[in-house]
């Protein structure tokens, strides 16, 4: 399971940007000889000068701490405040506001997980209680192919309350789940009369090292009532599939696909440059059509103003590796959402907004609007992490920051939805009615095909008897940030 907050990324600054601004960071104050504070000293100097609420937090003020003697020691004196990086990040650097900054004692481990690549066994949850009980259980979404979950009796929409015997409760949840620990055991449950009832079946998982998933979940052709319908489940931004992802729109191109669902209920985000591709091949590769222009802290802003450009993307032609990208040209899209749809998920919905009608199908999704990369203590990059300049990372300081650093707004200058990007039909996620994600009747993808047909499938209940209002899964969690990670929703009584 992947303990990464949803996020939207880029993997350098220079890669939006049409030339390269040509500047180092300015001098800024040193820190006392040996004391011993490498990690602080860092996290704080790439802080002030990239994070996007800069001037919002008074410890990163430029002038909080002049480049003088005093000034050195009183620096000193603030790293040593909180010796524990992980404290001195959250509660000295980062800004009340900011729901999704977060950081890693191992820039290999978090930059691999960027990749979709991680220590896992595959199974992807959501975790939840009623109101006003302390009882957690956990609901299956679904099964990364290849992994050891995959091998095992467990699937869509079934349910656990119990990690090796232990039940679970808010307070041990992300031990039992979330720790170091490599293999546990999972006790199924039943829903019965209000209450979950141990089954009997019990599962037992195994994390291994370096699964790889494919964001590309799922993809498939329906033809119905003449309509052809391409159906997609794309589970993440990972640039390293975008070929794979611009293959699945060949097939539906090649298919007569005329009406698109693209199902991102699961994804939390990812690469910018894969948001850019994948809303080309839905809406058309015209590379003058702007798809979002980015806005840095006043700091970097002022940079780009005194070079007299901006950061910009446009529709993408080609692919990374060259390829030509295969586009639908459509002038609607059906997008299935719910509150774990973020970041780069919304990009794609707001940036094809001024472009097309997007039928946005689902639940409100969880509203990051903003944009991160990750930083390592390269000062002469700039503090961003380059793989191909591993051996200029300080040695000794494995840590990497992944913090918030601009907003994107897209052609028409929108970018306000930190409160989420709403559905034009809600539908919540059922937990009595799952579906089996690429059935034409699963609750979400039947309401798009009806949409698209005017055909209602017999098969559904589009009245949700417990709605699943959560956002939480294994691959959006991160210690850091634990306070968010399982949603209380209503106990409804059935009877």
């Amino acid at each position: 399971m992947r303990k990464i907050l949803g996020i939207l990324f880029v993997f350098a600054i220079f890669s939006c940007s049409k030339k390269d601004d040509g500047f180092a960071i300015p001098p800024t104050v040193s820190v006392a000889p040996n004391a011993g504070l490498d990690v602080q000293d860092f996290m704080w100097k790439a802080m002030n000068y990239w994070y996007f609420w800069q001037e919002e937090v008074p410890d990163l003020a430029d002038d909080r701490f002049p480049i003088s003697e005093t000034g050195t020691t009183d620096y000193t004196e603030f790293l040593k405040s909180e010796l524990d990086p992980t404290a001195f990040f959250t509660d000295k650097l980062r800004f009340s506001e900011d729901r999704f900054s977060f950081f890693s004692d191992d820039y290999t481990t978090l930059t691999n997980s960027l990749a979709g690549i991680s220590k896992s066994n595959g199974l992807e949850f959501g975790l939840i209680s009623f109101t006003g009980s302390d009882t957690v259980f956990g609901l299956v979404r679904y099964i990364i192919a290849g992994s050891d979950a995959a091998d095992k009796d467990i699937s869509r929409g079934e349910i656990f309350t119990a990690v090796d015997g232990q039940p679970l409760t808010s307070s041990n949840f992300r031990d039992l789940l979330f720790g170091d620990v490599t293999s546990y055991t999972l006790s199924m449950a039943d829903f019965v009369d209000n209450e979950f009832i141990l089954n009997g079946k019990e599962v037992a998982l195994t994390k291994r090292e370096g699964l790889a998933e494919n964001p590309i979940f799922l993809d498939k052709i329906f033809e119905i009532n003449s309509e052809k319908i391409g159906y997609l489940v794309y589970n993440g931004f990972t640039n390293e599939y975008d070929d794979q992802l611009n293959a699945v729109f060949g097939r539906f191109k090649s298919g007569g696909v005329t009406n698109l669902v693209v199902d991102m209920r699961y994804n939390p985000g990812g690469s910018v440059n894969s948001s850019v591709l994948l809303s080309s091949m839905i809406y058309g590769t015209n590379t003058n059509d702007l798809f979002l222009k980015a806005r840095y802290n006043n700091k970097y802003q002022a940079v780009l103003e005194k070079n007299n450009e901006d950061v910009r993307r446009f529709f993408l032609d080609k692919t990374s590796s060259g390829a030509g990208v295969t586009t639908l040209n459509l002038a609607k899209v059906y997008i299935l959402t719910s509150q774990g749809s973020a970041s780069a998920t919304e990009l794609v919905i707001n940036g094809l907004e001024p472009y097309l009608d997007v039928i946005q199908i689902g639940d409100l999704t969880r509203g990051k609007n903003e944009f991160s990369v990750t930083l390592v203590d390269d000062r002469e990059n700039r503090y961003i992490y380059n793989p191909e300049r591993k051996n200029q990372i300080k040695v000794g300081n494995n840590w990497a920051i992944q913090p918030l650093i601009g907003r994107n707004e897209n052609a028409d200058g929108f970018s306000d939805y930190t409160a989420g990007l709403a559905p034009d039909f809600e539908l919540k996620e059922d937990l009595m009615n799952m579906g089996v994600l690429g059935d034409q009747n699963e609750p979400l993808l039947a309401k798009a095909i009806e949409l698209i047909t005017g055909l209602v499938s017999g098969k559904r209940n589009l009245t949700a008897q417990f709605p699943v209002n959560e956002f939480t899964n294994s691959k959006m969690f991160t210690p850091a940030k634990d306070n968010m990670y399982v949603t209380e929703v209503p106990f409804i009584d059935m009877q």
